[in-house]
């Protein structure tokens, strides 16, 4: 049994402080009355206040996409294809300002993209959302995914 502290939050990125290559480390006291046994042979009680080991917590690789950002400018000037500039499509942004956002059919759906966070940062990045904020996480099947079967009455 063991409790881990919670990651110290950057406020300009919203991860985790010490985030690196999509990991960080956070510290885990292990609980009263637990016994370790050390490689030299001595064994340690911990009384549960002392850092017993490290644990890593997954992170997301962000570089300065604010979400809240991208939809505002989705919602009141992505007409003019503000949104699609901010998030770093200089293309597509020319060419929904000529179109005037292809007569509000594309600005709808790129709000919608937008704010379903399928359209992300051309940087290939997260958005900033905040630490404890709604976060879309993305979940893929591969040939390692572990189905279980159903259970037949």
């Amino acid at each position: 049994m063991y409790l881990c502290n919670e990651p110290k939050i950057d406020e300009a990125t919203q991860e985790p402080e010490n985030c690196r290559d999509t990991t960080a480390w956070v510290e885990c006291l292990p609980a009263p009355n637990i016994s370790c046994r050390l490689s030299n042979g001595t064994e340690f009680k911990f009384s549960g206040k002392e850092v017993g080991f490290n644990k890593t917590i997954s992170c997301r690789n962000v570089s300065g996409y604010s979400y809240k950002v991208a939809v505002a400018l989705s919602l009141f000037l992505g007409w003019l294809g503000a949104d699609r500039f901010y998030l770093g499509y200089p293309a597509l942004g020319l060419l929904k300002f000529c179109t005037v956002g292809f007569c509000g059919i594309g600005t709808l759906i790129d709000f919608i993209l937008i704010a379903m966070q399928i359209v992300g940062p051309a940087d290939g990045s997260n958005y900033i959302v905040d630490y404890y904020g709604a976060r879309l996480t993305r979940l893929s099947i591969t040939n390692q995914t572990y189905r279980k079967p159903h259970l037949s009455l």
